[in-house]
């Protein structure tokens, strides 16, 4: 898979997953960044903050692009796929109970913790 349909599936899914529990940028992107596109740890960061860029981090994204932290290509195809993947999230969390997303979300959390741990 090219990084240009690597960084879009990121971005697709951190936006449904935005959508269903709220979360995307540090808890997805970033550990999906690290590990998918080998990027270092504060240039993942930076990057995902660039995608998130005017909801959520502008003052924060200009300190990591200015220490050359910040994938601005890769920030805008991750924050093309959140525009559609929130709206996806959104619609099947609203379907679902409040019991079944705190346990999908601590599995999340948790596959996450542990392919942290075992990533080269």
């Amino acid at each position: 898979m090219t990084a240009v349909l690597i960084a879009l599936s990121i971005g697709l899914v951190a936006g449904v997953l935005s959508g269903l529990f709220g979360i995307g940028g540090g808890v997805v992107m970033v550990p999906a960044l690290v590990i998918l596109l080998s990027f270092g740890q504060k240039t993942a960061v930076g990057t995902s903050l660039g995608a998130l860029i005017l909801p959520v981090a502008a003052l924060s994204v200009l300190q990591y692009y200015r220490a050359g932290h910040v994938d601005v290509r890769v920030s805008l195809l991750l924050a093309g796929g959140i525009f559609v993947g929130s709206v996806l999230g959104a619609r099947v969390a609203l379907g679902t109970s409040d019991q079944l997303l705190r346990r999908l979300f601590a599995v999340l959390l948790v596959a996450m913790a542990v392919r942290l741990v075992v990533a080269n």
